[in-house]
């Protein structure tokens, strides 16, 4: 598959995505309660959100993606500036018990541009020092604190889902890069005990564990989403009820336009529609991994891994909470969940992608990191 194949794979499925987003969010969003009394117009947003996005992506595609690399000190500091900003008190918009969201004259989450913005910091950190990728100073230390600083803002902002996503994004591009993999494993075990601590240290977070576990037991508390999705992808059967003919998202199913949207889908477009879903984003990540291995310059080629893996996993996660494979994470539905941060981001993503698609050099460099290079003394 050459490098134009896989872009023109990422856009059709894309495309396909995002129609299905915006009308799945005409569906439920009518049912969805208002905010503070006022009701809410879901679908015309969604739709701004798209065409927004789509704006930023067709802009980001026509830049050689080369250009960001001198300004790379800029964006980790514009992105970590974001996220302490969650913190503060007047600008700081705590939502649901989360303190995920900034107000300066609009409302988003910083969280939706770190994704990019840890992505290229990341890479060109890999690419600077792609000789020493396979050090510990180097090839994990120092690329590790770029990383996890950031990582760590979003996961104190309560936003457990998110910096899980983008952690195992952050691995798969320094596993790329050339980080010895044996100090890989060890900081996803050292990852999974903190999560682990945090979890059992939390009365709110052991409960959405055990609704997990045994979502019937729960099905009026903490583990109502879950359980009510699960009777959600239950009446769907194998084609669905039909668009508009499901009735969990009237008061059932809480966060039925956003984080539970997969289980919307299962209900009126049945087993057909879930898998179909599926097939998507797996066709989408196969074509992405394919033109990251095809782009012949470290930057690229590193670049194009981590935005891809900032779709595939926030997607994966998403779909196993909704069908109780994990336990409840608030993770949106890339594409299809509503939510205009998380949309316009997302789709800058694929921006990006094109970009790097178009502006690839057209001869390989001749060097690229191997993990045997880490047994050098190099500092």
């Amino acid at each position: 598959m050459s490098t134009r194949l896989s872009i023109i794979c990422i856009w059709f499925c894309f495309i396909i995505l995002l129609v299905l987003g915006v009308v799945m969010v005409a569906s439920t969003g009518l049912s969805a309660p208002p905010v503070n009394g006022v009701e809410q117009d879901y679908l015309g947003k969604q739709c701004i959100f798209a065409l927004l996005g789509l704006g930023v992506a067709l802009a980001a595609s026509k830049v050689d993606y080369h250009r960001l690399r001198p300004w790379v000190w800029w964006i980790w500091g514009t992105c970590a500036l974001l996220l302490l900003c969650c913190y503060m008190p007047v600008i700081g918009k705590t939502i649901n018990g989360e303190s995920r969201w900034i107000n300066l004259g609009i409302t988003f989450q910083p969280s939706e541009l770190a994704k990019i913005c840890l992505m290229v910091a990341l890479a060109d950190w890999y690419t600077t020092y792609r000789e020493m990728a396979g050090t510990f100073m180097k090839g994990f230390v120092l690329p590790g604190v770029i990383f996890g600083l950031p990582l760590m803002l979003i996961l104190f902002e309560k936003d457990m889902g998110t910096a899980a996503a983008l952690a195992m994004s952050g691995f798969c591009l320094m596993y790329v890069a050339g980080t010895r993999t044996w100090v890989l494993a060890l900081a996803i075990l050292v990852g999974a005990l903190a999560l682990y601590m945090m979890a059992t240290g939390s009365a709110n977070r052991m409960e959405r564990i055990d609704a997990w576990v045994d979502p019937q037991a729960f099905s009026q508390g903490a583990g109502r989403q879950q359980w009510i999705s699960i009777l959600a992808f239950a009446r769907g059967g194998a084609t669905g009820v039909g668009l508009g003919d499901g009735i969990e998202k009237y008061g059932n199913l809480p966060f039925a336009h956003t984080d539970f949207i997969f289980a919307e889908i299962g209900e009126e477009w049945g087993f057909v529609g879930t898998v179909t879903v599926l097939l998507l984003f797996t066709v989408m990540t196969v074509a992405g991994v394919v033109l990251a291995l095809q782009t012949h310059d470290t930057f690229g080629r590193l670049l194009a891994t981590g935005l891809v893996c900032t779709i595939f996993w926030p997607a994966a996660l998403n779909m196993m909470v909704v069908t109780s494979i994990l336990p409840n994470s608030g993770l949106p539905l890339p594409f299809i969940s509503y939510g205009g941060t998380n949309l316009v981001f997302t789709i800058a993503a694929i921006g990006l992608l094109t970009s790097i698609q178009r502006y690839t050099p057209e001869e390989r460099e001749n060097y690229w990191p191997k993990r045997r290079q880490g047994d050098r003394k190099l500092t």
